[in-house]
């Protein structure tokens, strides 16, 4: 026997109060959903990106590309971590420069600023491959443990046969000489200056830098060479980012097949007529592409003024022949262009 008697409401309402309660549970769903998409959201950059937002700092910079390398900015805490870790290693670093024709006027300059700011106190042999090594005597002062390598090169008259031979070039002394002397080794334009403290934040096995002028475009706009014809074809589906051909290095072995390769893929095209738009740097990224490098160095060690470059925490390397050729005669007298 019930203890209270059963209510019942009549059939009809009952079947519409349990309607209300559901469009009224479907309302209050919506209205928080929407009071939800109201509130401010933080946006964080995701590491690996393609593109370096201009005008972010250093906080919201990738630190990783979407291959795991590291994407290095001087400052950081892992280039501070980098750095720790190769103090308590032995190791001898090569920077290689061409300087011939004309540009051997930078050389003293080049040489004065990497003496300042170029892993400063460690051990490095500077290889010089000029045709002029008169641009030489007197030999620049050194600090303790650098030393210079003079190699002699063959007059070369003209820019685009200088860029058929200079990854020949560098393939050659390497193999000849620096493997020999140096652990690491870099390549790097004459008409350049180290501008702020270059340290061991920059060595791996196989470095590449980004160019300024396209780190902060999409990847459709990067000037690959399309030329199906040529050994350095980028398709539309491939690549990464931009390399600038201004610095690049790593182990000896990495840097010797990479210049090897470079200078058969120049070589194989020449005999077909074929040139790339980009001339070297075209083969260079065509083989970054192929071989992903391990480190990859931010704008702040390829830098020069431009409406389209970026501002970066601190400038590192700084183009001079970039920048020379894009201001007016009155600029570049005040740049020793």
């Amino acid at each position: 026997m019930a203890v209270f008697p059963t209510f019942r409401l009549p059939s009809g309402l009952n079947r519409l109060t349990w309607r209300q309660l559901f469009l009224l549970c479907v309302l209050l769903s919506g209205l928080m959903y929407f009071l939800r998409l109201r509130r401010p959201v933080t946006i964080r950059p995701v590491s690996g990106s393609r593109t370096l937002e201009r005008g972010h700092n250093l906080s919201h910079r990738p630190t990783r590309t979407s291959w795991g390398a590291p994407l290095v900015w001087g400052d950081s805490e892992v280039s501070e971590r980098q750095r720790a870790a190769f103090a308590q290693r032995s190791f001898r670093v090569g920077l290689m420069v061409l300087a011939v024709g004309r540009y051997t006027h930078y050389l003293k300059q080049f040489l004065r600023s990497a003496e300042t700011h170029f892993l400063p106190g460690l051990p490095v042999n500077y290889y010089i491959l000029t045709d002029n090594p008169d641009k030489l005597i007197p030999p620049p002062e050194l600090g303790v443990d650098r030393s210079l390598r003079v190699v002699p090169v063959a007059e070369m008259p003209g820019w685009e046969h200088l860029a058929r031979r200079r990854m020949d070039l560098l393939a050659s002394t390497i193999d000849n000489q620096a493997q020999q002397e140096v652990d690491y080794v870099f390549c790097a334009d004459v008409d350049q200056e180290f501008a702020s403290q270059v340290g061991t934040e920059i060595l791996g096995t196989l470095v590449a830098t980004l160019d300024p002028q396209h780190s902060s475009k999409p990847i459709y706009t990067y000037p690959y060479e399309r030329n199906p014809d040529s050994r350095a074809c980028v398709l539309d589906e491939e690549g990464d980012y931009y390399y600038t051909s201004e610095l690049y290095g790593g182990l000896c072995s990495e840097v010797l097949a990479l210049t090897k390769v470079c200078s058969q893929l120049i070589l194989q095209d020449h005999a077909l007529g074929v040139e790339a738009q980009g001339l070297e740097e075209s083969y260079l990224n065509r083989y970054l592409i192929d071989r992903r490098p391990t480190c990859v160095l931010s704008p702040e060690y390829s830098w020069w003024d431009s409406p389209v470059t970026p501002e970066v925490p601190q400038k590192r390397v700084i183009s001079l022949g970039r920048q020379c050729a894009s201001l007016r005669d009155q600029g570049k007298s005040s740049l020793n262009c």
